[in-house]
């Protein structure tokens, strides 16, 4: 899983920017990486996608809803399934063949209508009476969350805009001195490979006396020449110029 707090290395102020040369490689880096891996639509912190069929927000009977508008030969004109039902305000139709107990069925019906009436229009008048009121109220509280936001975005671009002008004088006043490091450090790279070099050269002429030592010091396959000790060579005990 990739972090989300990884922090890139920017100089925007220092680095000079790309060549179309270094653009160039490292694009063709980034490509050989992804090439590695293959892309992911989706971020790794991001939950999987939802599948076609299957969908959280989908109970069953919206999901049947659903599939019954789909089924529909024109789903434009089908009426939905929850849509206001008009039976409920009218009176219920008196049974054919009235008994006692489809009257008393009816008459529970017939209830259960004007009960859902009586409501309504308690609803309705509660609603003529308050609710332009209510809606102005609501529409106020907006605009006041509006205005908090509008001025929490106008501070965070204000701090963003401080950060940039911080950043862009920091670098400023870090630039010559980076610039100067950087000259010194590559001066002493230089230096140090002008060392190795020097050093190179004293070890093969080291190694060239060692060796014309030694051939002179060979006869009848002893080693008489031993070691070199500060610009003289030792032989049984004694010192001797190397010259000699």
């Amino acid at each position: 899983m990739p972090s989300i707090t990884t922090v890139h290395e920017s100089l925007p102020y220092i680095d000079p920017d790309p060549t179309p040369t270094d653009r160039a490689a490292a694009e063709a880096l980034i490509a050989a990486e992804r090439a590695l891996v293959p892309d992911d639509p989706h971020h790794a912190l991001l939950p999987p996608p939802p599948s076609e069929t299957t969908h959280p927000f989908l109970t069953p009977l919206l999901a049947a809803e659903l599939d019954r508008l789909a089924a529909s030969p024109d789903p434009s004109k089908s009426k939905l399934a929850g849509a206001l039902d008009l039976s409920r305000y009218e009176a219920p139709d008196p049974p054919a063949n009235p008994t006692p107990e489809t009257l008393q069925s009816t008459l529970a019906r017939a209830y259960t209508a004007q009960s859902y009436i009586a409501s309504r229009r308690a609803h309705l008048a509660l609603l003529d009476s308050y609710g332009k009121n209510a809606w102005l109220v609501g529409n106020y509280q907006l605009e006041g969350e509006l205005r908090a936001l509008e001025r929490e975005l106008a501070e965070a671009r204000r701090e963003i805009d401080l950060v940039t002008l911080r950043r862009k004088e920091a670098q400023g006043q870090a630039g010559p001195e980076m610039r100067s490091l950087e000259d010194a450090w590559r001066s002493g790279v230089g230096r140090v490979l002008e060392a190795e070099a020097a050093a190179e050269g004293l070890r093969r002429e080291g190694e060239g006396w060692r060796r014309r030592g030694l051939r002179r010091g060979c006869k009848g396959g002893l080693v008489l020449w031993k070691e070199r000790r500060g610009g003289r060579w030792e032989r049984g005990g004694k010192y001797l110029d190397m010259d000699e």
